[in-house]
């Protein structure tokens, strides 16, 4: 879908409201985190209205979803004791978190051929029924919509698109099943191999991605 029928202009963006999460375990030398920097500053050269909130899923400590998480969240919010309002808190604060961004930018290393566990604690946490998405008689249906997002995938020895690349596919769809169809990836594939290339390559596709945000913005503002 194009942008400009996704991004909400109306009636004139004055903010580009940019949510980062960052998933590496590592941040000396991490190559999602390097690349999620030069997004944002590649950003930041062609627009002076840009604001980021960042979200750490690592050093946060995200909760993993429990039997009392589970237990709070279907029960009706009216009917929530003080102590299942705070055992949601953190999963609030993250929804909402998504619900303001205009940008998500998704920095992602792929561990074991899928995604660090603390970022599918961040997916278990924003995946709500009634706030992120909701049912309909033809199915589930995502409510974050007009929304862009960016995911920055790093591997070290497997090929992004591969039969064994279990990262990419997964989140192009549960970003989708919440709502948020835009999505554009941006690699650094197989670093063990080549790593100042695919590097190079990424900030390339980086440059690209962020001159065509700025063209489709301008075409709508």
């Amino acid at each position: 879908m194009n942008v400009d029928k996704q991004l909400d202009t109306t009636p004139n963006l004055t903010t580009l409201r940019v949510l980062r999460i960052d998933a590496s375990s590592r941040y000396d030398g991490s190559v999602t985190r390097q690349l999620a920097n030069n997004f944002i500053a590649e950003l930041h050269k062609h627009r002076d209205d840009v604001v980021v909130q960042q979200r750490d899923v690592v050093s946060d400590a995200l909760a993993f979803v429990d039997a009392g998480w589970v237990n709070a969240n279907f029960t009706p919010a009216d009917q929530r004791s003080e102590e299942q309002l705070a055992v949601l808190a953190q999963s609030d604060q993250l929804v909402k978190e998504l619900q303001d961004a205009d940008v998500i930018v998704i920095g992602a290393p792929m561990y074991n051929f899928s995604i660090p566990a603390a970022l599918k604690a961040w997916i278990d946490l924003v995946a709500r029924a009634g706030l992120t998405f909701h049912y309909t008689e033809n199915g589930p249906v995502g409510l974050l919509e007009n929304k862009k997002a960016y995911v920055v995938l790093a591997s070290g020895g497997t090929s992004i698109g591969s039969d064994i690349d279990y990262a990419s596919g997964y989140l192009r769809h549960v970003l989708g099943f919440l709502g948020i169809h835009d999505l554009e990836l941006i690699s650094a594939e197989r670093m063990n191999f080549d790593n100042e290339e695919s590097k190079q390559h990424a900030d390339q596709q980086i440059r690209h991605a962020v001159k065509q945000l700025q063209q489709q913005l301008r075409t709508v503002a």
